[in-house]
Formats: structure tokens, sequence, C-alpha cells
């Protein structure tokens, strides 16, 4: 009896990875809640949550969340602010375009439904920029360029990984008598859990690009980063 109890209870098993995966997602969330209280970090935050949700996926299910996401705040700290200020800029001229619009009569009415249309897809290069700045190394440009091309090889998958973020920000926002629950959610797992979905949704895609869990262990700086994606994209030809 002793050992099917801690035998059920082990890391090994199922109910103990179930626990380990919910330990390390709520983790990794606080430390996000945390990093992006300046508000202009959200950006690296971000890539460092992606980056430990792939490191869960790819090689280890009982790592440290919090050592292993600041770990990942810091190796996307530059392309992370950077991202964080071009989405933010081009989002702020979008939204007050279309506020512009709305209240504006002719063809600039008809004017706001391109800047949905732009805006949306502001957010989908957002929602796969995070994962492709945590599991590889370039510049700012080429992962923009790459989390494109991410999402248009299997776009079946933009609308469920932008569903992840969508209706939970949506709902948090229009049900203004639960916003109470919602917040304490978002603070102990929210980010976290959305993350993980669409790590879990991407990851087979990225995995061709990431090291072999097999391979020899590569320098502690350097984590699931492993090609740069202008050696991803000669492979992604390959694979065409």
């Amino acid at each position: 009896m002793g050992k099917l109890i801690g035998g059920f209870f082990s890391n090994d098993s199922t109910f103990g990875r179930i626990i380990g995966r919910i330990w390390i997602m709520i983790g990794a969330n606080l430390m996000f809640v945390i990093f992006t209280l300046p508000v202009i970090t959200i950006g690296p935050a971000m890539a460092a949550l992606y980056y430990v949700m792939l490191e869960t996926l790819h090689k280890d299910d009982s790592l440290n969340p919090f050592t292993t996401f600041f770990k990942g705040f810091r190796m996307n700290l530059k392309q992370g602010l950077l991202s964080t200020l071009l989405f933010g800029g081009i989002a702020a001229v979008l939204i007050l375009d279309i506020r512009f619009c709305i209240y504006a009569d002719g063809i600039w009415d008809t004017f706001k439904y391109a800047c949905y249309a732009l805006l949306f897809f502001l957010i989908i290069e957002a929602i796969y920029l995070y994962p492709v700045m945590a599991a590889f190394e370039d510049t700012l440009p080429h992962l923009l360029r790459n989390a494109f091309f991410f999402a248009a090889r299997k776009p079946w998958k933009v609308i469920p990984a932008a569903a992840f973020f969508i209706i939970p920000i949506a709902v948090t926002i229009l049900d203004v008598r639960n916003r109470p629950l919602y917040g304490f959610l978002w603070v102990v797992i929210g980010a976290g859990l959305i993350t993980m979905l669409v790590s879990e949704l991407l990851y087979s895609d990225i995995k061709k690009y990431l090291p072999s869990e097999d391979a020899e262990p590569e320098p502690a700086n350097t984590g699931i980063h492993k090609k740069s994606t202008r050696e991803i994209l000669k492979e992604m030809k390959k694979l065409e």
C-alpha cells in the first residue's frame, strides 16, 4: 500500500507530472506579474514566460520556474524591450485611428475596418513573436519575419492561439461583477496557463529546429537557443 501511494505521488507518475506542471505555471506566472510592473518590460517578461514553458516541454518538466524565468528574461531583455516599444507604438496609432474613424463620416468610417484588420494582424504577430524569441536567437526584424512564417505555415493554428489570449482578456474586461476573481486568477496562474497552452500548440513546429533532448548540454547562457532564424529558414525550405 505504501509503495502504491508513493508511486502515485512520485515525480514520475502522471499525478506527479501534473502537479509539477501546475507548480511551474504558478511560479513562472508570479515572476511574470512582478517583472511586468514597470509595464515597458512586458515584452521580455512574456519571452521569459515562454522560455520556461518551452524548456518544460523540451527538456525538463521539473525545472525551477523562478531561476529559469530570470534566465529567459535576461537573455531576451534587449529584443523584448524593442518589441514592447514597437508593438505599443503601432497599437496606440491604430487605436487612435479607429476612434477617429468611428466619429468621422463618409469614407473614414469604412477605413476603421482596415485598422481593425491591422490590429488583429499585430496581435497575431505578437502572439507568435514571443515563443519564437524565447526559442531562437536573432535580430528583432528576423524574429518578426519568422514569427510571421510560423503563423503562415500552419494558419489553422492561428485562431486557437489567438483565442487563448483574446477570450480570457475579453471576459475579464466585460464581466465587471466577477473582475476581482479574474484578477486573482491572472495573478496566480492566468498568463502561465495561456502561454503553456500556446506552447503546447506551437511546440511541434518549433521542436524541429531545437537541439535534440539527447544532445550534449549547451553552455549555461544558451538554454534552448541553438540556431539563428537564418539557419531555420534554410531548413524550413528543405521541409517544403
